[in-house]
């Protein structure tokens, strides 16, 4: 979730850069920083943190008259949010930032680190800039070692790369990551990762499609695809920010859950290698001094934290407990120091979470915290953290950060399993296909999301919602209904199904929505049993699943899946999506419903 932004012309580079960079933090705040080349010569400033520390750092530059610049706000993937692993990276006598990951970086830098090549950063990007120069020293010219370098590179990326060889062009490609060009009346060049930077500057932009590569300078735009011209597709430039800002949906909640493939591919980046988890930040934790996991959290990050407690007994075979936060605190809890502590929070700063995280400190035990911001308060306080990477998540109604926190604690689980050796290579293989897979398997899709819009008015009405599950479709449903309250404000619990006839099966009539989460790979059968007996009582059923159900009044296919990981992450999104709907159907405000805020810090 990096922004990047490039400039073409004779204004000064520097506000255009800093000020297209604060549109895009959203994306990323860990470090940041620009290169502007003028006259042959390229100045490039880097800094950790917010952008305020990079704008600080280049108050007194200016690079007024023709020249190029590109900029880069990061959030750590591959390398610790340090000023050497910030972009741009650069060689001898270009600069590059990039977007996304490059799959194959590993073997791209063995092959220059034996050609002599010197690597500064941890990044995969620093391979960029090298092979291009090296494509430049056997003789290529500057574009044809760029079209050279794009094609050795496999993944997902956004690239700008600037060079002396070429000091009035900037090189761009695009894959799998956004990538927009802009340009203006006064025939200056614009890059960005998103509309919000561009406007008041550019006039007119194009989107570009993947695979789509090219040059551009003063004037003048080549664009190709597959070595052949592709045109030239500009349209007018819309001047509303928060609709750019929004990319064109209609909420940022909508906007983030089509997002969720993205970060999750971004959450999984540099921490899966040799069919083997890699998580470096816990490489100092001795795992054979655990004996067991207590999980510690609020709201959506429970529910994740249920949804791992499944994960850890039944893949990590180690005992795991979960505690709601505000209740931990005055429990007086038994506190264990072969315990693991670890705490979850989207924004590092929910205060009954932080004060559970002070009282595990106080009694010697290990903590980790599983976060979405580094430096906040409870990634400070913790002796280990895994960041989630999820981005900024402007939609108070959490999405892609409780897909994050699952893939993070998922992870965990395998880790944990293959530390204390309670896993087989062959269950690590399988977990680790369906780990990979999850990024499609979250991708929205279109005529799902029509289906779900066209339904949501049946479901405005009546005198509450039941989401049902089994297994860890339970702590899904728990999430399914709380992201259908807090938009909605209609009535809705989660609840085991097969707790359904202990109680809440009294409640059952036609005006009692249920949503029925009916897994393939998972407790099909019971869970058929559980939905009839509620059908039984004349309750309205919505069921999702990938086998039709008869006596179901609506129903939302899913696909077939062999791992019950998938299955959760696919209904995840139509559950997000229904609160979506329903919500826009009665006219809420989606992004911020009342009464709630996006980081709680009071008890």
């Amino acid at each position: 979730m990096c922004g990047i932004v490039g400039y073409i012309g004779s204004k000064e580079k520097r506000g255009f850069l800093i000020n297209g960079l604060k549109e895009l933090e959203y994306r990323g705040y860990d470090s940041a920083g620009i290169a502007v080349l003028k006259d042959n010569e390229i100045s490039s400033f880097k800094a950790t943190g917010k952008l305020t520390n990079l704008d600080a750092k280049t108050a007194d530059f200016s690079s007024e008259g023709f020249g190029l610049g590109i900029g880069h706000t990061r959030w750590a993937t591959h390398g610790k949010p340090t000023e050497i692993n910030a972009h741009p990276h650069w060689g001898e006598f270009s600069y590059v930032i990039h977007n996304g990951i490059i799959e194959n970086y590993k073997e791209i830098k063995d092959t220059l680190v034996s050609d002599g090549v010197t690597f500064l950063s941890q990044t995969d990007t620093e391979v960029i800039v090298h092979l291009f120069e090296k494509f430049i020293k056997i003789g290529e010219n500057a574009f044809s070692a760029f079209e050279k370098t794009i094609a050795s590179l496999h993944g997902a990326y956004a690239i700008l790369l600037i060079s002396k060889k070429e000091p009035d062009v900037i090189f761009f490609a695009k894959n799998a990551v956004p990538l927009i060009v802009g340009r203006s009346a006064e025939n200056e060049i614009f890059f960005s990762s998103s509309d919000a930077p561009l406007i008041g500057w550019a006039k007119e932009v194009m989107y570009l499609e993947d695979g789509q590569y090219g040059w551009a300078k003063c004037k003048e735009l080549s664009l190709f695809k597959s070595l052949k011209t592709q045109a030239l597709n500009f349209k007018a430039l819309s001047q509303d920010k928060i609709l750019a800002q929004k990319d064109g949906f209609r909420f940022f909640m909508e906007k983030e859950i089509y997002e969720q493939s993205i970060v999750v591919g971004e959450t999984l980046m540099g921490r899966i290698k040799d069919n083997s988890i890699v998580l470096d930040e816990l490489k100092d934790i001795c795992f054979e001094d655990i004996d067991a996991i207590k999980i510690c959290a609020c709201g959506t990050s429970y529910h994740a934290a249920l949804s791992a407690s499944y994960m850890f007994e039944r893949l990590s075979k180690i005992r795991c407990s979960v505690e709601i936060a505000s209740e931990f605190r005055y429990k007086q809890p038994l506190l264990d120091t072969k315990t693991l502590f670890i705490v979850i929070s989207q924004s590092g700063e929910t205060a009954d979470t932080l004060e559970a995280l002070k009282m595990a400190k106080n009694a010697n035990m290990k903590t980790l915290a599983i976060c979405n911001v580094d430096n906040s308060s409870i990634v400070r306080t913790a002796d280990f953290t895994l960041l989630t990477r999820a981005g900024i998540e402007k939609g108070v109604a959490s999405t892609k950060a409780f897909a994050t926190q699952v893939v993070t604690l998922w992870l965990l689980a395998l880790f944990i399993g293959d530390k204390k050796q309670n896993i087989s290579q062959e269950l690590m293989r399988l977990e680790i296909d369906a780990l990979l897979h999850t990024p499609l398997v979250v991708k929205v899709n279109e005529i799902v999301h029509e289906k779900i819009r066209r339904l949501s008015k049946r479901y405005l009405h009546g005198h509450g919602f039941f989401f049902i599950g089994r297994d860890i479709f339970f702590p899904l449903a728990l999430e399914g209904a709380l992201k259908l309250k807090e938009i909605s404000y209609l009535h809705a619990e989660g609840y085991p199904a097969g707790e359904m006839k202990h109680g809440p099966i009294a409640l059952a009539d036609s005006e009692l929505f249920t949503i029925a989460l009916m897994p393939k790979t998972l407790l099909y059968d019971k869970m058929k049993s559980n939905v009839e007996e509620l059908s039984a009582r004349d309750s309205t059923i919505l069921a999702i699943s990938p086998e039709p159900f008869d006596i179901a009044d609506d129903f939302i296919k899913t696909n077939l899946h062999t791992h019950p990981m998938s299955e959760f992450f696919e209904m995840m999104v139509i559950t997000q999506l229904l609160a979506l709907e329903i919500s826009i159907r009665l006219g809420n405000d989606v992004d911020m419903p009342r009464n709630l805020a996006k980081s709680v810090t009071v008890e």
